[in-house]
């Protein structure tokens, strides 16, 4: 075989693959979100962290309270840094959505503490002893 059908053919742990392309922090992390079921490949979700993937398979992972869809480009030979990790995956994800301004009349920065005179009268309306 050639080293580009070699390369295709290979395959790695999906649990190391998530570590090596940088979307999760850790390799047991990695497992924890597979376990979990957060990792589909092809549609199926992934049982192990042992799970295999290859280049051209297509992953659904829900992490960071988001879902990311990623197309796997290469297996990578290790965990580099963030512009080779990036070059491991194609995004497919749809765009975050925009955080909604806050509705009239919301207050989106709290005013100035009360006083002290203001916490006294608070406070004096809602004891139940007077």
């Amino acid at each position: 075989m050639s080293g580009a059908e070699l390369k295709a053919s290979a395959s790695i742990r999906a649990d190391k693959w998530l570590w090596h392309a940088r979307l999760v922090k850790t390799r047991t992390l990695a497992a924890r979100v597979i376990s979990d079921g957060k990792l589909r490949v092809n549609g199926i979700r992934a049982a192990k962290p042992s799970a295999s993937v290859k280049p051209g398979d297509v992953l659904t992972v829900a992490i960071h309270g988001r879902v990311r869809v990623v197309r796997i480009l290469d297996v990578g030979a290790r965990r580099g840094p963030a512009a080779e990790a990036q070059g491991l995956y194609e995004d497919l994800s749809p765009p975050a959505p925009a955080k909604s301004p806050a509705p009239e009349g919301a207050q989106i920065e709290p005013g100035p503490p009360p006083s002290k005179r203001e916490r006294r009268a608070r406070d004096k309306l809602h004891r139940f002893d007077a």
